[in-house]
């Protein structure tokens, strides 16, 4: 590689010689780390078949993570869903209990049993008193 800043030759070759320069080696590539790994026989074919049921068990069990992530996402909307509907059949039944407390006024009652000829009582009722004698 060049050094396109540098123009000049070097002019202290001694100092060059005083630093202690060393050079680092660069490991292969992963490919080759690979293919030695299976070429060389650390995983033989056999190992491989005696890791398979652990395999397929991790697998199992990534599974299984998965389909009770997604049945917990599943219940949390149910979950959402249903306080929904409880929060309005509350505001239903507020509602309803309100329109029930005015139409039991007896203001509102009279004016519905006003067409049945039933009137209010403008004098207080008579209390009607039995002795046991009279019997």
């Amino acid at each position: 590689m060049n050094n396109e800043f540098v123009k000049s030759p070097r002019l202290n070759e001694e100092a060059d010689d005083a630093l202690d320069i060393r050079v680092k080696t660069v490991p292969e590539s992963d490919s080759s780390f690979v293919k030695k790994l299976f070429a060389d026989g650390v995983i033989s074919k056999e190992a491989a078949t005696k890791l398979l049921p652990f395999l397929i068990f991790l697998s199992v069990l990534g599974m299984l993570y998965i389909a009770n992530s997604h049945m917990a996402i599943g219940n949390i909307r149910d979950i959402d869903r249903l306080n929904k509907e409880v929060k309005e059949l509350s505001w239903e039944y507020k509602s309803l209990k309100a329109d029930l407390m005015f139409k039991s006024k007896l203001t509102e009652v009279a004016k519905k049993v006003d067409t049945l000829g039933i009137k209010v009582l403008t004098e207080p009722p008579k209390k009607i008193v039995i002795h046991r004698n009279e019997h």
